[in-house]
């Protein structure tokens, strides 16, 4: 699947270490990516916004290797409870994407956990 043109919204972070756990946004539409046809990425981190490029390979039907950024992020200071400033530093760990039961999954590097997406619908 290719993810060019494509609008995902934040639904939980995954930490590999169980007593961490995983974190759900309290807003998942205050957390989105877009992936631009031009090779360039919108990301919506709360009250701030990012913008950068993004490759992937596909590699399989269902995904492929990921890369994302360098982003440039505006620097707003987001009132609690907010994982923003969080998740732009986690985007350009993302290495690989897979789709599963609609979702994009994201592996970041050295075990850093998986950022888990759900398609947002075009707009009519």
């Amino acid at each position: 699947m290719g993810l060019s043109g494509t609008v995902w919204r934040l639904v939980e972070v995954k930490s590999m270490d169980d007593a961490l756990g995983s974190i759900r946004p309290d807003n998942a539409e205050k957390y989105t990516l877009t992936f631009n046809a031009d090779g360039t990425i919108a990301a919506r981190l709360d009250c701030n916004r990012g913008v950068g490029p993004w490759r992937n390979e596909i590699v399989e039907p269902s995904g492929g290797s990921l890369e994302i950024g360098p982003l440039a992020v505006t620097r707003a200071l987001c009132p609690p409870p907010s994982i923003g400033e969080a998740l732009a530093g986690q985007l350009g760990d993302v290495r690989a994407f897979i789709i599963e039961d609609g979702r994009m999954h994201m592996a970041l590097a050295a075990n850093g956990g998986i950022l888990v997406w759900e398609p947002v619908a075009p707009q009519q």
